[in-house]
């Protein structure tokens, strides 16, 4: 009898010549770690530790079989049997951990950020500067000769297998479709024609590679522009691949250029695996489910449904490299849960930075950040449960040292728990759960209602405080804010006080934003309601519409909202690369209007005075019921003077040492590594 808690996700997966010991993929994510070989170790360290955490199967971040499909210069490629060699410093560190490993070929196409890109037509992306150059037919063929031997060099790195990225925009997935396919010979015009590519490549890879050797075709199951592909011309592609070889179909969901959120925190759980529920009965081999999900009981549950095979998951892996290992022997409440922030991923890839994880820093720092085992128990205080305090005290804990970890109000989370109440944010849920049981795991002491003081910290004859006491609101001292209409973001988000129909909010950096998301959605969120959810943003079945997307159809309003900042420029700018721009397509389709170059004159019972610019002009009046203040935050350190005068070492973290934006990625990573070299 199975006694396992996820038996369809830790069910073995016969691939005919090879066995995956689970129905879990660990999916592409570029890391910036594959663009040098300098950095192979640390990418080996990397996927050693998620192969030794149980993942049944991994692919890395994508190579690029030639510098035209490169996706930025000198970026990562795989073009010679002298880089080959260099990769068995990574798949030897995977397979001496039990796990299997397959290459990602990503041929950028007119993605390229480079003057070298080529593609079908000569037709720029509205995400990239450079133009590409059209291919002839013979250079078509110089690709799909490219292709294979980056196959055959993958085999001579040691993989298991590639992936070929056929999907998300990328140049197999621009043949398909007529919206950037306009060419008329052989490798144009019908579907059967602009199809050919990636055919031929399936075909010609699994000549060369032999019949033992993984083939992952990543095909766009919905492209989410307009002209996509439609739902017929999917099905008939799917089976072309099934015959020309491919051992797997894995799925891709919407072009990088489409406007609707795929995988952000904002987007419904398993929001996709509806297309893959239509496509898996057309199709003999395994079908894979991907985007936005995160948990294992997800996982089960859309394979119990029967609707993939298999499930990818990549940034959770990120998260935590244990999940598998975690949700095999019932710690799922052990699970860091990826909260879907993009913050520290795709963000920091976007920024030409190497990727991490908000939620946990360790992620491609494997072979630097180490939570050693201190030689000798230290005594350790940390004053201030938020998620610096929390990081700092749980790495301390795990490390051996006794720690006392003291928070004023009744629970830990700090202003997490304000995050936790925007709608689109439930994910931050996950987060306190997971540092709750944490703090259980790893010994520490929580003091709750307890307000330490210098004299009774110095008392106690700690060896170090950590003091992570977070921040305050700054005061924009604006005449006539102590009217009643007045309230502060933490009068809305925590205290839960009740706000009118027409509403200013000053601030409009992520606190702002937030509060007018929680004030334009109220109580309820459409990431909760996947139908809603799909309407607001447009998407429809693409049997019916080619590319699955129409005009979106946003709930009505609820509040009449005006965003303001004092900055010029677009509110919001500081927002993240990957999601700023969903912030703001979610608010004006909601008619929150935002302002900038703003003054604040006066709050009266009339409303709020502002004016624009340096010479204060166009003075007009918001007549609103409510301003709420979101006007940025000052650091609250105000133990560290008494405490270090009283001969105690202190260590400021998070938002006591900086404000800034609450910045919960750059506080969990400043605590944890603060604790790891105490």
């Amino acid at each position: 009898m199975n006694t396992s808690p996820y038996p369809h996700l830790l069910a073995p997966l016969d691939l005919g010549f090879t066995t995956l010991k689970n129905r879990v993929l660990m999916g592409s994510m570029h890391t910036g770690l594959e663009d040098k070989a300098e950095h192979f170790p640390r990418l080996a360290a990397y996927f050693a530790e998620r192969a030794r955490g149980g993942v049944g199967l991994m692919v890395t971040g994508g190579y690029a079989p030639n510098i035209e499909g490169w996706l930025s210069p000198f970026g990562s490629r795989l073009a010679s049997s002298s880089a080959a060699k260099k990769h068995l410093l990574v798949t030897n560190a995977v397979h001496a951990e039990g796990g299997k490993i397959a290459l990602q070929i990503l041929h950028a196409g007119r993605y390229g950020y480079s003057p070298l890109s080529v593609a079908p037509s000569k037709l720029k992306s509205p995400i990239t500067p450079f133009t590409p150059r059209a291919l002839s037919a013979s250079g078509i063929e110089r690709q799909i000769r490219c292709f294979v031997r980056c196959a055959k060099l993958a085999r001579e790195g040691g993989y298991d297998g590639v992936e070929i990225m056929g999907s998300e925009g990328y140049f197999i997935n621009e043949f398909l479709t007529s919206y950037t396919n306009r060419r008329t010979d052989e490798w144009g015009g019908s579907y059967e024609n602009r199809m050919r590519l990636p055919v031929e490549i399936v075909r010609r890879v699994r000549e060369a590679v032999g019949p033992d050797f993984i083939i992952i075709f990543r095909l766009s199951l919905i492209d989410l522009v307009p002209g996509g592909s439609t739902w017929d011309e999917v099905v008939q592609l799917a089976k072309a691949i099934e015959k020309a070889g491919a051992t797997i179909i894995n799925t891709g969901i919407g072009w990088h250029e489409a406007r609707v959120p795929t995988i952000a925190t904002s987007v419904p759980r398993a929001a996709w695996t509806w297309l893959t529920k239509k496509l898996k009965p057309e199709l003999s081999i395994p079908v894979i489910t991907s985007n936005r999900i995160n948990v294992p009981e997800v996982a089960e549950q859309v394979l119990a449904d029967g609707c993939a095979d298999m499930v990818s998951m990549a940034r959770p892996f990120l998260a935590d490299p244990e999940f598998v290992s975690k949700a095999a022997s019932g710690r799922r409440d052990e699970i860091n849960v990826c909260i879907g922030c993009n913050q520290a991923c795709l963000d920091h890839i976007f920024a030409q930075k190497m990727s991490s994880c908000l939620v946990n820093p360790r992620a491609c720092n494997e072979t630097e950040l180490i939570y050693t085992p201190s030689a000798k128990r230290r005594r350790f205080a940390v004053v201030g449960a938020g998620a610096a305090g929390i990081a700092a005290a749980t790495v301390l804990g795990e490390r051996g040292h006794e720690v006392h970890l003291y928070e004023a109000s009744d629970k830990v989370g700090g202003q997490l728990n304000m995050a936790a109440s925007i709608p689109g944010k439930e994910e931050f849920h996950e987060m306190l759960k997971y540092f709750k049981r944490k703090l259980e795991v790893t010994g520490v002491r929580v003091h709750l209602n307890t307000r330490a003081d210098a004299a009774s910290l110095a008392a106690a004859k700690y060896d170090e405080v950590f003091i992570a006491t977070g921040v305050i609101p700054r005061d924009p001292k604006i005449p006539g804010q102590d009217h009643p209409k007045v309230l502060s973001y933490i009068d809305v988000l925590a205290r839960r006080v009740p706000v009118g129909q027409k509403v200013a909010i000053i601030g409009a950096g992520g606190i702002g934003f937030d509060v007018a998301e929680f004030l334009a959605k109220g109580e309820h969120s459409p990431t909760l309601h996947l139908d809603e959810w799909l309407a607001e943003w447009g998407v429809v079945d693409p049997s019916t519409t080619p590319g699955g997307v129409t005009k979106p159809r946003p709930s009505a309003p609820i509040r009449q909202i005006t965003l303001l900042q004092r900055k010029a420029g677009k509110p919001g700018a500081g927002l993240g690369k990957t999601t700023g721009w969903i912030h703001r397509a979610e608010l004006k389709s909601r008619g929150v209007e935002m302002l900038g170059s703003v003054n604040y004159e006066q709050i009266s019972d009339q409303g709020l005075l502002i004016s624009f610019g340096e010479k204060r002009e166009k003075s007009t009046w918001l007549e609103v019921d409510n301003i709420v203040l979101c006007a940025g935050q000052l650091p609250l350190r105000e133990l560290a003077e008494p405490l270090t005068a009283l001969g105690v070492k202190v260590t400021l973290l998070g938002g006591a040492d900086e404000a800034g934006e609450l910045d919960a990625k750059r506080a969990i990573n400043q605590a944890s590594r603060a604790a790891a070299a105490a």
